[in-house]
């Protein structure tokens, strides 16, 4: 089992205290300091990059055969699953997440990597058709160094979804952990590094750089060695990595915020549609990209179908992620349960009702932690900043709608496209309104399931691109045509 990784980053393969400024990482539910990292500097994320770019130009690893860097993905994975539970209970002290969801994303992890392993291993080549005396084909080949800069909310499996790709596709990769929540990060990558070593791999195909997104991540993407990089994250970040890209002509991937709408059309199976709802924003304690923070419903069955939400809510059971009882967490830092505070007195400004919650829960168990009491808003309109804004707590906003055209115009009235869910018995009118519905995944009476076999991105300011599938691993590669001529004369030449 690894240890508890403190005061160290892992730079072009090298493990040792990066000479960046130290960071407390908090556990959420306490407030109590479970480490110090500190930060690499500019300089030795240069080092990193010059490292990474040696390891994926070594003959061991650029010429390795796919069924073969497949063993690296087998083995990380195994190595995730042996170490679950210290994973698991690493996440929930960094991100105050209950545990058993740190379970389910360790899990996800472990498949991540199992899944893309056989991915690679059965990738095929495509022979063109030819349409001249030649022979055509189409191979991929590695992009070299990809920068993967994660978010705070679920680190282990988002890890997993840039790493697995990146190194399939015969990279070497970059990641810079969330400086909120670097630890399982750490940990992750003691678990990779020690198989590169076990299975005769450079060493400098991974490195792990904490520090703030706007130095160890700017430095990242401006790196001139650094030929893609991969971000989960917030809007305004992605667009200012999407600048920096667009300097460099460097392909980019962004996975970033949402508003999501969930929806209860009139003939919804009702216990579904309550439970589905609830799970879809306060799971996580509402700190997830896909969040189902728009809830509309349809007019007929509004002022019920919220009545019964309202009182459930009010009975989930808040408290630290290490309760086996807790159904919503305590939030990932104080900074970040201020901010949800404020949307909701900017909600109240706007003559928003608050329904439940919309306050910190008293009592001496929640003095020191960053909690918030589930909250359900109504009474303004989708053009609210509350409707518009991602505030990435425990916060639904609740509007009807009239019918179709009306609930499309609404849900589709948002700079972001990234999920969306329905609930009803028709599937005719779930089959066209989710063709209708602007957004990169659309549930239909489930919410917040994901698979790894199945693409996953957004539309608008939700991002460019898709993670996830079996042609998750050619986002990390370049194609490349090959032409094999076959003529017996030579080419014409008017010269």
């Amino acid at each position: 089992m690894p240890r508890t990784p403190a005061d160290e980053a892992l730079i072009a393969g090298e493990w040792r205290r990066g000479a960046g400024a130290p960071a407390h990482t908090v556990d959420p539910a306490t407030g109590h300091v479970l480490a110090t990292v500190h930060a690499v500097t500019v300089e030795e994320v240069a080092e990193a990059a010059e490292g990474a770019a040696r390891a994926a130009a070594d003959p061991r690893w650029r010429n390795l055969l796919p069924h073969r860097r497949a063993q690296l993905l087998h083995r990380v994975a195994a190595l995730i699953e042996e170490n679950a539970e210290h994973l698991a209970a690493l996440q929930t002290a960094d991100t105050g997440k209950v545990l058993a969801e740190t379970r389910a994303l360790v899990a996800s992890a472990a498949g991540t990597f199992r899944y893309t392993a056989a991915a690679l291993e059965t990738a095929e080549e495509a022979i063109t058709p030819s349409r001249g005396a030649y022979v055509t084909m189409s191979v991929y080949e590695p992009i070299g160094v990809v920068g993967a800069i994660n978010p705070w909310n679920s680190p282990v499996a988002s890890d997993a979804q840039k790493l697995a790709p990146a190194l399939a596709g015969g990279n070497a990769v970059l990641l810079k952990p969330a400086d909120w929540t670097p630890l399982v990060s750490l940990a992750l990558g003691r678990l990779i590094s020690g198989s590169l070593d076990e299975l005769g791999l450079p060493a400098g195909l991974l490195s792990v750089l904490p520090g703030r997104g706007g130095g160890v991540g700017d430095a990242i993407v401006r790196h001139p060695l650094v030929g893609k990089v991969t971000f989960t994250g917030g809007t305004t970040t992605g667009r200012t990595l999407a600048h920096a890209a667009a300097e460099k002509l460097m392909p980019l991937s962004l996975e970033l915020g949402g508003k999501s709408p969930t929806v209860v059309l009139a003939d919804a199976d009702v216990e579904q549609a309550l439970a589905g709802v609830m799970f879809g924003v306060f799971s996580s304690s509402g700190q997830s990209c896909i969040a189902g923070s728009r809830l509309f419903v349809a007019r007929e069955l509004y002022d019920d179908f919220v009545g019964e939400l309202v009182e459930r809510v009010g009975k989930l059971r808040v408290g630290p992620g290490t309760d086996p009882a807790t159904q919503v967490a305590p939030l990932v830092h104080h900074k970040h349960r201020d901010s949800v505070a404020a949307y909701v007195d900017l909600a109240r400004a706007e003559g928003a009702r608050v329904l439940c919650g919309g306050a910190v829960p008293e009592g001496e168990r929640y003095a020191d932690g960053a909690y918030y009491l589930p909250t359900v808003l109504d009474g303004v309109p989708n053009t609210a900043r509350v409707c518009r804004e991602e505030i990435f707590g425990p916060v639904l906003v609740a509007l009807p709608f009239d019918d179709e055209d009306d609930l499309v115009a609404q849900a589709n009235d948002s700079v972001y496209g990234l999920a969306c869910g329905i609930w009803t018995r028709d599937h005719r009118a779930a089959w066209q309104l989710g063709r209708r519905i602007e957004a990169g995944t659309v549930w239909i009476n489930t919410y917040k399931q994901f698979s790894i076999s199945t693409p996953f991105g957004g539309m608008k300011d939700s991002g460019l691109g898709r993670e996830k599938g079996r042609d998750g691993i050619r986002s990390y590669q370049r194609q490349k045509s090959l032409y094999w001529g076959t003529a017996e004369t030579p080419l014409p030449w008017a010269g």
